[in-house]
């Protein structure tokens, strides 16, 4: 069974990377890498609580663990950057932005 937030095969090729393991010791995990994306995805997406995710998806725990090391390392930020850059060149653009637009409304003063 599939939810419209998980990932097709295609876009888990092109992040799937950011997700494995810094370090192969220790023991092989129990559940895939894109089951967990899939699962997270599917948290951020919905805006259910953790232990509200379907009984199909792994463990809410093992979820919101996995969740919170890669916040923690950088890893979300790191594979949306590198699809937005990918987005850009793919639209014919650069892949970063040349310059940045703030209105007063964005902008604190005191």
């Amino acid at each position: 069974m599939g939810y419209p937030s998980d990932l097709t095969d295609a876009e888990w090729a092109l992040i799937e990377h950011y997700f494995q393991p810094r370090d192969r010791r220790g023991s092989a995990s129990l559940h895939p890498r894109k089951r967990i994306v899939d699962a997270i995805l599917y948290v951020v997406k919905s805006g259910c609580q953790w232990r509200m995710l379907p009984n199909d998806f792994p463990p809410w725990q093992t979820v919101y663990d996995h969740f919170s090391r890669w916040n923690k390392r950088g890893v979300w930020e790191t594979a949306l950057d590198q699809l937005n850059a990918l987005h850009r060149q793919n639209n014919g653009r650069s892949a970063s932005p040349s310059y940045g637009m703030i209105d007063s409304q964005s902008v604190k003063t005191e």
